[in-house]
């Protein structure tokens, strides 16, 4: 169990991720992203969540250089993820996006490279591409994202080496119970995106009711119940107020009995595209 917000889970390769970070979907590069990372560093946070296709890679790599400069951190201090877009998936297209981001990012290596979406007749063949960036020492871990059980059971026919992370969507209106017990036979981590629905399930009756016999937000209850869940979580954001109210989550627990409350309010109900269904 998480007990501070640099706590780590070990990765089926034995590199330790931290067990919460900052996800940075939908920030436009600009002084408000690059401050975010810089604030979230300063703040205790370690793991920052970036893709290629967010177009944020360059502001991200500035604050990751300011909020080690501010808290004379090193670099293998922080756990830096970017993912590879859809139109670059195929093998050396996967190998040049990897130097593509880490150029943008100024960054020596990743920690975590994903493939964003699994699109049918592509990925097999940028995992090759991964796990030769993973032999070649240039990345610590490698991983997915948006994969269904389906998708991985295709992935592993032909691939050397495990995926490290699944990176899903996954709330309390979505809890991923199939996907959840197929990463777990496998020793696949999960990680969440989008832990709080994009906003929506801030105002759900139970989470507010929950908030308030706790004393904590309704988005400290659902983050909360994700890592009592044993998830990774990246929640968003960019003001340093919020950055500060996400990760003050480790001085209670949630029951038991509101854990179940909370995980009975699944509906399979998505904010972000179908990974059976999309088009781009």
């Amino acid at each position: 169990m998480m007990e501070h917000l640099q706590s780590t889970k070990t990765l089926n390769n034995g590199v330790l991720m931290p067990g919460f970070g900052l996800g940075l979907f939908k920030v436009e590069n600009g002084a408000e992203l690059v401050d975010a990372v810089k604030t979230a560093i300063q703040l205790g946070y370690r793991s920052i969540d970036t893709a290629a296709i967010y177009g944020n890679e360059e502001g991200v790599g500035r604050g990751i250089q300011l909020g080690l400069a501010e808290t004379g951190l090193r670099r293998e201090d922080i756990f830096v993820t970017s993912k590879v877009w859809n139109a670059d998936l195929g093998y050396e297209s996967t190998l040049n996006a990897y130097e593509e981001s880490l150029k943008k990012l100024q960054l020596d290596y990743l920690d975590l490279y994903l493939i964003h979406w699994p699109v049918e007749g592509k990925y097999k063949e940028a995992w090759r591409a991964l796990e030769t960036l993973y032999r070649e020492g240039k990345v610590r871990a490698i991983g997915v994202s948006n994969f269904q059980p389906h998708h991985l059971d295709e992935l592993l026919k032909d691939a050397d080496i495990k995926p490290a992370i699944n990176q899903v969507e996954f709330h309390p209106k979505l809890t991923q119970e199939t996907l959840s017990t197929y990463l777990n036979s496998h020793g696949i981590q999960m990680e969440a995106w989008s832990p709080l629905m994009q906003g929506e399930l801030l105002h759900h009756p139970l989470i507010t009711e929950l908030a308030d016999t706790y004393g904590k937000t309704p988005a400290q209850i659902i983050l909360r119940w994700d890592i009592q869940k044993g998830v990774i979580t990246i929640p968003k954001s960019t003001k340093a107020h919020r950055l500060k109210e996400n990760a003050d989550i480790f001085d209670f627990v949630l029951s038991d009995e509101d854990m179940k409350r909370l995980s009975d309010l699944n509906e399979n109900k998505r904010i972000g595209p179908d990974p059976d269904n999309f088009n781009f």
